[in-house]
């Protein structure tokens, strides 16, 4: 597949879910299949039972995440967040709270249906919080509708990895830090190669697990970008709750995998730390 055609097949089948709650009909599991029970997947990779009722609009949570970059951002009042591939608003609406009334969250996403369904979700959220402080906009992750170092933290759930350019993601998540500003992201990545059978499937693709990079290849991007402090912190608890739950792509990876290997000593999700070298005097930077 190339460049474009990645691009296509993403945006079509997350377009599918935004408008169905479904999965994206590509007959395949991982993050293109929303959980049977999304709340039971958010509490088993860290979120907060009695924060999601209090605070998420209903629809906003599809099942889609792999980890919970809220935990690690480290949040303070008056903060800007910005969130890559922001879906139907699920950590986007958690942050706000986090950063109050004179904070700002940004939610991106590429697919006008999940962006649409997140503004329609705005509502609920006023309603439970009183708040009006965030906005979702239309783009892509790789060239966003924002301005240089305008973020103070950017934060993403499960959604880089779904890119076919993804240094130029870490580039553009640089471009609108401001100085000291940090990343605080949650994504799949590679422990090993993939079987070559696998990085070429389509579903695999899809269901965000070929387009994972490798450890080493994610900490390049991210240095190349001209991020430091980079610290990544595997969470295998997604990997198991999907494995326990008998998800079908799972199930087709680790088929695929030589005797003796679990897919969990070939890919983890993983907390993904860092931040712009300098300091505006943000929250949290000085």
């Amino acid at each position: 597949m190339n460049q474009p055609d990645i691009r296509t097949i993403v945006r079509e089948s997350y377009a599918t879910i935004a408008r169905t709650g479904a999965d994206c009909g590509c007959g395949t599991g991982g993050c293109c299949a929303p959980a049977t029970d999304p709340a039971a997947l958010a509490r088993a990779i860290g979120y907060d039972s009695e924060e999601l009722a209090r605070i998420l609009p209903e629809g906003a949570n599809l099942g889609l995440s792999c980890g919970n970059p809220g935990a690690i951002a480290r949040l303070q009042p008056g903060e800007v967040v910005l969130d890559l591939g922001s879906g139907a608003g699920f950590d986007a609406f958690l942050c706000g709270p986090k950063v109050g009334a004179a904070g700002r969250v940004i939610g991106v996403d590429m697919t006008p249906e999940m962006v649409a369904r997140a503004r329609a979700n705005l509502v609920g959220y006023t309603a439970r919080t009183g708040l009006r402080n965030i906005e979702f906009r239309l783009g892509e992750i790789e060239h966003l509708p924002l301005a240089d170092a305008s973020i103070d933290v950017v934060i993403s759930n499960c959604v880089i990895n779904l890119s076919p350019d993804k240094p130029q993601v870490w580039r553009e998540i640089a471009r609108v830090l401001k100085p000291g500003g940090r990343v605080a992201i949650s994504d799949l990545v590679l422990l090993q190669p993939l079987p070559e059978a696998v990085v070429q499937a389509v579903d695999a693709y899809v269901g965000c697990i070929a387009g994972a990079v490798l450890v080493d290849d994610l900490q390049r991007m991210m240095r190349d970008a001209g991020l430091v402090g980079i610290a990544l912190t595997p969470k295998p608890a997604y990997i198991e709750a999907l494995m326990r739950a008998d998800d079908p792509l799972y199930r087709k990876v680790q088929e695929a995998l030589p005797a003796g290997t679990r897919l969990s000593d070939v890919i983890t999700s993983m907390d993904i730390a860092a931040h712009k070298p300098g300091c505006s005097c943000a929250p949290g930077c000085c």
